[in-house]
């Protein structure tokens, strides 16, 4: 038995991660919004061969709309993954018809909540969960946002829009009333853009 001083092993030095070499993959379920593969891969570290699945889906658009006061344009709705009422941000999948994730964007908003606007732009991207998923979600930004269209909902869909003082989000964040993991994220990447909306609202 070792003592409590002995050192501790040296950790292992690796010029590099490898990608683990594909060695089949094959289809295992279609479920409307997204399918499953199954694939085989090979660990360049050990050599021995692992069963992975992996979810495809459309690339998802989620937007941060912000109107003329300073109010981000929000929505609140029922998911059934979670049980729960969330206060969350306009998106959705992209369709095969949208020019980019901008277009998908204002598509969306405009469909969920009647309001467009202008200076509309990728404020940036993340992998929704890398370790099964091979989409993309891409948080746009639309500014000086006013209601001007009916809203569009799909038949599986019941939205409330609300309009949130835009200094009141962190506290929102903080207190757990905000709780999907991309809306957060997308908050995260408007205080990178424009961090005077949040200065005020910060802890020094």
């Amino acid at each position: 038995m070792s003592s409590s001083s002995d050192p501790e092993p040296a950790p292992e030095r690796r010029a590099a991660i490898e990608p683990w070499a594909k060695i089949s993959s094959a289809p295992a379920g279609d479920f409307k919004i997204f399918t499953i593969r199954s694939e085989r891969r090979r660990s360049p570290r050990t050599q021995q061969a692992h069963d992975f699945y992996v979810i495809d889906c459309a690339h998802w658009v989620n937007v941060v709309a912000l109107t003329p006061d300073r109010q981000a344009v929000m929505i609140e709705q029922f998911r059934h993954g979670s049980n729960t009422v969330e206060l969350e941000i306009p998106g959705g999948m992209m369709d095969p018809g949208d020019a980019s994730p901008v277009a998908a964007g204002v598509r969306e908003l405009r469909e969920e909540t009647g309001y467009t606007g202008e200076n509309d732009r990728v404020l940036g991207q993340v992998f929704p969960n890398p370790a099964i998923m091979s989409n993309t979600c891409y948080t746009i930004l639309v500014e000086n946002c006013v209601r001007t269209h009916p809203v569009e909902f799909d038949h599986g869909e019941d939205l409330v829009t609300r309009l949130v003082p835009i200094d009141q989000i962190p506290g929102l964040v903080a207190a757990g009333k905000i709780q999907h993991s991309l809306v957060v994220v997308a908050l995260y990447y408007l205080d990178l853009d424009q961090r005077s909306f949040f200065g005020s609202a910060r802890t020094p």
